[in-house]
């Protein structure tokens, strides 16, 4: 099977959902389907190129920060991909298109398709879906709304990746939607005894923005002065500066390390010496780092909200706290860095629950709705 697969950010450029993408495609491409990824360019990253088997074309969006789109890169990156795209398709001749997010990389492929009679299907993954992250998208959906229905409704098939990510879609979209959750590779799951740090090493993965919530790992790990922990922070964004200066003011330099800006690969080998998991967002479709901490066997300690009710299964790999209460977070916590035996059992059963997410498993799902697409 020839695919085509279009997203606006693929790694190192944007966070979980290229990453969910690039693992699906590395997998497509080892099952022998030719695969060609249609994505955006950022200086100093290739315009074309071979990467795990499959086919990477980087297009103009005037895109300047790997973790941040705008909304006019998204405009530039679909009026480009129109031209880029049809010439794609009458060269590669693909079966089938997979499209990543309605928006924007779903304008452009429901274009593409409409002007080719190429079918193609799409996977919402949250910020995508009106509701989903609304202090980024809340405005743009007011007036975008009237133009998406025909983005999901000309999808031969729809996938969401959470059952949170679902059902908030079908509020606005009433088509049939399936849950395919985001995976992982299992080559590079733990396959060691684990053992506990001394003291226990605490990670948080993403972008520095609002809907991530950094400034709460802050305020909850300074009321756990009195036990041994340090916390690594990967990733940038607009709170990157904010965090610090809270970091500093508390008197915390010390117990935290900040990364800046990191690749997929530095992020597994992070987790690959971290213990504990802290995620306290304020929305997620299905995290790709929560299946990467899964497969790294750490406990998780995150917001009762999305896609970590799928990840999670409190009291036995993690805790979910409400995402207001920062107290809450302390003390679960609490739980894990003064209980050795408890972070170990939980941290086990995260490996357990792991195998759910194997990306074998998730792309046979794909492969499946790839295939009923062109049928």
């Amino acid at each position: 099977m020839r695919i085509l697969t279009i997203i606006h950010e693929f790694p190192p450029i944007g966070g979980g959902g290229g990453r969910a993408a690039y693992d699906i495609c590395c997998e497509l491409a080892a099952r022998g389907h030719e695969t060609t990824v249609l994505t955006a360019h950022m200086d100093g990253l290739p315009r074309d190129e071979m990467l795990e088997g499959f086919r990477l074309v980087r297009i103009p969006s005037k895109r300047t920060e790997a973790f941040s789109a705008s909304f006019a890169t998204m405009l530039a990156f679909d009026l480009a991909g129109l031209w880029a795209g049809l010439s794609l398709i009458w060269r590669f001749r693909p079966d089938v298109i997979h499209t990543h997010f309605a928006v924007p990389a779903g304008a452009l492929a429901f274009a593409l398709s409409a002007l080719t009679g190429v079918p193609y299907i799409l996977t919402a993954h949250l910020g995508d879906v009106p509701g989903g992250v609304p202090e980024k998208t809340g405005r743009w959906f007011r007036w975008l709304m009237p133009f998406t229905h025909l983005i999901w409704k000309r999808a031969r098939h729809v996938a969401a990746v959470s059952e949170f990510t679902r059902q908030l879609a079908l509020k606005h979209y009433p088509v049939e939607i399936r849950v395919i959750p985001n995976g992982a590779d299992f080559t590079h799951v733990v396959t060691d005894k684990i053992k506990a740090n001394a003291p226990p090493r605490i990670v948080f993965a993403g972008r520095f923005v609002s809907q991530k919530n950094p400034l709460a790992i802050v305020r909850a790990l300074s009321m756990l002065a009195d036990l041994g922990w340090t916390c690594s922070m990967l990733g940038d964004g607009p709170l990157f500066d904010e965090v610090k200066a809270e970091i500093e003011k508390r008197g915390l330099a010390e117990r935290f390390h900040l990364t800046g800006w990191v690749t997929p690969a530095d992020v597994l080998d992070e987790f690959s010496r971290s213990d504990i998991l802290f995620m306290p967002s304020f929305s997620e479709g299905l995290p790709v780092v929560g299946v990467d901490a899964l497969m790294k066997g750490l406990a998780i300690v995150a917001s009762r909200i999305g896609g970590f009710l799928d990840l999670v299964d409190p009291d036995r790999n993690g805790y979910l706290v409400g995402v207001e209460d920062e107290a809450g977070f302390a003390s679960a916590l609490r739980d894990l860095l003064s209980d050795r035996e408890r972070l170990l059992k939980f941290r086990q059963a995260s490996l357990e629950k792991a195998k759910a997410f194997e990306i074998g498993r998730i792309v046979d799902q794909y492969e499946e709705m790839l295939g009923e697409a062109t049928s």
